[in-house]
């Protein structure tokens, strides 16, 4: 797909991934970027970088996502593109409290089903349109020191294998961001994390790793490089995979 003169949102669009994601596809061209977040401000601050428009938006409220969708589309045109980006880290295993983990459900995975439920037909019934859905290299490795991000970086990525696959001849195209650390809100002090054993990225070359995956519709983005080959690993030999994940466990838990 080319962004040029395509209608885009952009979830967790206040700063990081998703503010950079606004500015890399305003410079391809696209017609408006709507910048969404539940920070309305930071919303609207990145929405005036890219003569957009900033809304405040709970992606976690299938209400507010199904009412982005409904005014986006009654107001601006139909959307092409939609980023599913948004998301929150929570540290901890099975002991960490039932409300935690469904706060991390919501955001990290009901926000992409949401999308997908109220937008999919729309596109469907138009000939196509694109998902960008921000997993995480945690959704196809794992995550030390959370198990509620691991899980649900995983079902990320499922759902978008599934929307793939399914909508596919229905015109629906789907790329999944699976990076490593990217210097975020989200780890602000922990440049020293396991995620960072191969660099923290900038948000920038993270964004443009995304044009590029979108205007190839390429599947998987692995703006981390040593992600593909962590993956061969694992499948080559799960049980040696899990024992070099055991050691990374002692060193950083």
């Amino acid at each position: 797909m080319e962004l040029k003169n395509k209608i885009v949102v952009v979830t967790g669009a206040a700063g990081g991934i998703g503010r950079a994601l606004a500015q890399v596809f305003a410079k391809a061209g696209a017609k408006k970027i709507i910048c969404v977040d539940l920070d309305g401000d930071g919303a609207e601050a990145t929405a005036k970088m890219v003569d957009g428009i900033g809304r405040k938006v709970d992606v976690s409220n299938e209400n507010d996502i199904k009412a982005l969708i409904d005014d986006t589309e009654n107001d601006v045109g139909p959307i092409d593109l939609f980023c599913s980006n948004a998301g929150i880290s929570v540290p901890g295993g099975p002991e960490v409290a039932n409300d935690q983990w469904q706060k991390i459900w919501d955001i990290n995975v009901m926000a992409h089903i949401y999308a997908a439920r109220h937008l999919a037909p729309k596109m469907i019934e138009r000939g196509g349109g694109y998902f960008l859905n921000t997993a995480s290299a945690a959704g196809l490795l794992s995550q030390i020191g959370s198990a509620p991000y691991a899980v649900t970086k995983h079902a990320a990525v499922g759902l978008a294998e599934w929307i793939a696959l399914t909508y596919g001849d229905d015109g629906i195209k789907v790329s999944v961001l699976c990076p490593q650390a990217v210097r975020t809100n989200m780890t602000k002090g922990k440049e020293d994390h396991v995620a960072s054993v191969d660099g923290m990225m900038d948000p920038e070359p993270v964004a443009q790793a995304c044009l590029e995956a979108i205007e190839q519709e390429t599947f998987l983005v692995l703006p981390h490089k040593e992600v593909l080959q962590y993956m061969r690993n694992k499948t080559e030999n799960y049980d040696r995979w899990i024992g070099g994940m055991r050691k990374l466990n002692r060193k950083y838990r």
